[in-house]
């Protein structure tokens, strides 16, 4: 796969050909140009028209040019994937947060329609966390703990997750 490395020019005086000649003689592309203007009043916009959220689990890195993995969300985005993974519910899910401590942006705790909302961002996340080690590493443990759990009889062998066949959690 080739990499490729990218700058970016402040222009603060008129720009000139020479500029463009000195760069693509170095080897570079142009890819972009970029331009800007104020505003009249009349076009102004509102205050929610640049307003975006950034994805749940990444923040804004400290020079404000990219953005980076926020790792307490990565966390919770990891513990959200292990749940859904081995079929826990919404509300199991959300115990599982609340009880670890952890809350949603806003601050307050979890809730299930908050874990529902979640849905689209796993499915975005999913194939970088499935092919990371870290989640190569939790599936070994889960599948351990399981081949363990298997050897020992349930505690609960005549709740009704038995009879649909679900595994038991201890």
């Amino acid at each position: 796969m080739a990499y490729f490395e990218r700058m970016r020019d402040i222009v603060s005086e008129p720009f000139s050909p020479d500029v463009i000649r000195q760069r693509t003689s170095a080897g570079w592309q142009m890819v972009a140009i970029e331009w800007k203007r104020e505003l009249p009043d009349a076009e102004a916009p509102t205050e929610r028209e640049f307003e975006e959220d950034v994805p749940y689990g990444l923040r804004v890195s400290d020079d404000c040019r990219r953005l980076e993995p926020d790792p307490v969300e990565h966390k919770v985005l990891m513990l959200i994937m292990d749940l859904l993974v081995e079929d826990y519910s919404y509300a199991e899910i959300v115990a599982s947060l609340n009880e670890k401590g952890f809350h949603m942006r806003n601050g307050q705790p979890w809730n299930r329609v908050a874990v529902f909302r979640m849905i689209p961002r796993m499915i975005e996340v999913g194939p970088n966390f499935f092919s990371s080690a870290e989640w190569a590493e939790r599936r070994q443990h889960i599948e351990h703990q399981h081949v363990d759990a298997m050897d020992r009889p349930a505690k609960h062998q005549h709740g009704w997750k038995n009879l649909f066949g679900r595994r038991t959690r201890e």
